[in-house]
């Protein structure tokens, strides 16, 4: 085994950045649920980059088979009613999936991070007026905001995203807000405040990255969110159009044809519980890696 001397040599010469990285791994890998979860997300991950070299046929290819072939080998998940192959499909369908949780995760976190710290740390009157508005919005559901979103900007996968990301504004808007307000009466930052710190120090510096912790776990278990919520859009015909490989229109597609060709809605609806699941799992052991009171119990 090597010396205590040797290994602190080791770790001063990795990177700085790099030994807080490791070390959050490596907390993440102690944690069961975070484990689970990072192996399905990576698995998700290098399924949508290497696509092209697991897929066997092209997920548009019509007459890839036989219309409606059971499992066998030469189609692993069978074909579908124009004679795709199904797991071409599925392999390629994680490519959007990915997409979607970025993209929508992406912009409701930007957007909701930015309207939380501009009320947190606003004067009265801009955090009343913003954090109304908030409310406001909250009185809806996402999916209603997401459908008068659609009907604004018209049906489609890259619409769908964006109707998602704004349909989650107010909720990032409201947990940036309540961490904003919370950091702000702790010593720290009050002793920032009489050391003659500016504003942008104060949020940049002080605010932002005690904000972004519970940021990065809402929005990890936002992603299986807005996954759903895409596959729910591309169900009722508003999200994803054919011939697109995307989970929930290929269960929207199959509906008809559950009694002839059950694996047609079995796979995609595997497909979107285990996403969903996994990135819930790595939500949860992140937070846990993130939140000392978990690491205590």
């Amino acid at each position: 085994m090597a010396s205590a001397a040797e290994t602190q040599a080791v770790d001063r010469g990795r990177p700085a950045a790099a030994r807080p990285f490791t070390a959050f791994l490596a907390s993440l890998l102690r944690s069961p649920s975070g484990c689970i979860g990072l192996f399905i997300v990576g698995l998700l991950v290098v399924t949508a980059i290497a696509a092209p070299l697991i897929a066997p046929y092209d997920p548009l290819r019509m007459a890839a088979g036989p219309r409606l072939q059971p499992p066998s080998l030469s189609h692993l998940m069978g074909t579908d009613d124009f004679g795709r192959d199904v797991f071409s499909r599925i392999v390629y369908g994680a490519q959007l999936t990915l997409q979607i949780g970025v993209i929508a995760v992406g912009i409701s976190l930007t957007l909701g991070l930015l309207l939380g710290l501009v009320a947190g740390y606003g004067s009265k009157w801009v955090e009343r007026i913003l954090m109304r508005l908030v409310d406001v919005l909250f009185s809806f559901t996402e999916i209603v905001i997401a459908l008068a979103c659609l009907a604004i900007f018209g049906i489609g996968l890259t619409n769908a995203m964006i109707a998602i990301g704004i349909a989650s504004i107010p909720f990032y808007a409201r947990v940036t807000h309540s961490v904003v307000l919370v950091e702000k009466n702790k010593p720290y930052f009050e002793a920032a405040v009489s050391a003659g710190a500016g504003r942008l120090r104060l949020i940049f510096l002080h605010l932002l990255p005690n904000v972004m912790p519970t940021l990065i776990v809402v929005g990890t278990l936002g992603v299986s969110t807005a996954v759903l919520a895409a596959a729910g859009l591309s169900f009722l015909g508003l999200g994803a159009q054919p011939p697109q490989p995307e989970w929930g229109f290929m269960l929207s597609s199959s509906r008809d044809l559950i009694s002839r060709a059950p694996w047609m809605m079995i796979f995609p609806g595997l497909a979107i519980a285990v996403t969903v699941l996994g990135f819930n799992l790595l939500g949860d052991g992140i937070r846990e890696v993130l939140d000392p009171r978990q690491r205590q119990r």
